[in-house]
């Protein structure tokens, strides 16, 4: 289904669509803001491809609620996704071209019928939409050409997967343009993510298209990587009068690579002296008795990581268990344990080699001091630059933004609802 650009506008314009912007944006004032939003996408889609009838399609950033860097190891997660998304207002072409016009870059244009990907493009943007037809079409489902305007509010570099939710929202239009909407949240996540292994050269796990793709609080088993067990969680914070808050610390991410990609090294080290791959089945009561001999041949921060690893993963289960229950304190725990495992035996709240900046470090002591006993925080997704998390009790709310703000700079400290939509098709 589709509806002209002004009738779309026109809508807008009333209360018609309303109670959709409400469920994926929160409240009423977000709501406002998300209309003229919408409006400058229309109007910037018109500018560059023309009058006519259009869709509108979504997909959320995501915010790691647990399980930090365990995917990697085949381990478990609990993700997700959050009111920031990924925005596109799409056409069908009768063209065999794929364009793309991004808000603030140069338009990209995909020739479908051009059989090899040119690898010099490999880590840019037209590699990741190369990367999600190419998967479209390896896994027999259909591709077609079609313009869009992409404007997305994830942040870039701030943990929040701005290039998961790209991905989804590739998959998401080729799945209501040209496949019925038939292809599943699963699919299109495992799609986003050989887009970015293959195609834009990024080894990265399948947590955060998993997230952006399902919608809601998502617990992901990746035992087994090839089917990961996938579990829609129950869980509405303002139910408890909690807000999720993310925190850009603004740090450098200049070369942090090597720490980055050290984490799952070391932890493979390790699991390679239980002769296994990854760490997914070795357990602490294995582990512990042979730490001595494994000094021998690994670093201890290897085997740090490894006790991290299989705690965190027993933590996703004690946190999910919690959501069940409704009990809330039992979840708070498992996040300031996840923390604090984190920072002691995961070690990726600072690089040791810039020890002078701490601005993860400096952000979870001022939270602490702000929050009391009252709220929990942690290290977010990557870390050693990044973001910090924090669950807020409403009362504190503008308190701790307030305070995050004076420190990091001016919306530096976001304060977010959980999505329960992943990639969908919006309007008409």
């Amino acid at each position: 289904m589709t509806a002209s650009i002004e009738k779309i506008k026109e809508d807008l314009f009333g209360s018609r669509y309303d109670a959709c912007l409400q469920s994926l944006y929160g409240d009423q004032a977000q709501v406002q803001k998300q209309k003229k939003r919408y409006q400058e996408s229309l109007e910037k889609f018109e500018m560059y491809f023309g009058p006519g009838d259009v869709q509108i399609y979504s997909a959320p950033g995501r915010s790691e609620i647990g399980g930090n860097h365990t995917d990697h190891q085949q381990g478990k997660i609990l993700a997700a996704s959050i009111c920031l998304d990924a925005l596109a207002i799409v056409r069908k072409a009768d063209t065999n071209q794929v364009r793309v016009q991004s808000d603030g870059y140069d338009m990209i244009q995909i020739n479908l019928s051009q059989e090899n990907f040119d690898e010099t493009k490999k880590g840019t943007t037209a590699s990741l939409i190369a990367g999600v037809l190419a998967g479209f079409v390896k896994r027999g489902y259909q591709i077609g050409g079609f313009d869009a305007y992409v404007t997305s509010d994830v942040l870039i570099g701030a943990g929040l997967s701005s290039s998961a939710a790209f991905e989804v929202l590739l998959g998401t239009i080729l799945s209501g343009l040209f496949n019925d909407h038939k292809v599943d949240a699963i699919t299109i996540a495992m799609i986003g993510q050989y887009a970015e292994n293959v195609y834009f050269g990024k080894p990265c796990g399948l947590m955060d298209q998993m997230a952006c793709s399902v919608g809601g609080m998502v617990y992901v088993d990746f035992h087994n990587p090839q089917m990961p067990m996938v579990e829609k969680i129950d869980c509405h914070l303002e139910d408890y009068s909690v807000r999720l808050c993310i925190t850009d610390t603004l740090g450098s991410h200049v070369d942090l690579t090597k720490d980055y990609a050290a984490i799952p090294l070391e932890m493979k080290q390790v699991a390679a002296c239980f002769q296994k791959e990854v760490l997914c089945d070795i357990t602490l009561e294995q582990l512990l008795p042979q730490i001595k001999q494994m000094r021998a041949c690994v670093s201890d921060r290897a085997i740090l990581r490894a006790i991290h690893f299989i705690q965190e993963n027993q933590r996703v289960d004690q946190q999910v268990q919690a959501l069940k229950n409704h009990d809330l304190p039992a979840f708070f725990q498992c996040v300031k344990d996840s923390g604090n495992s984190s920072y002691k035996f995961l070690q990726n709240v600072y690089t040791h080699t810039d020890i002078d900046h701490q601005n993860v470090s400096l952000a979870l002591a001022v939270s602490e001091a702000i929050l009391q006993e009252k709220g929990v925080c942690r290290v977010h997704g990557g870390g050693f630059a990044g973001t910090i998390q924090a669950f807020v009790p409403n009362e504190l709310v503008e308190a701790y933004a307030t305070g995050m703000d004076a420190i990091f700079g001016k919306g530096a400290c976001k304060v977010l609802t959980i999505r329960q939509q992943g990639g969908v098709q919006i309007l008409p």
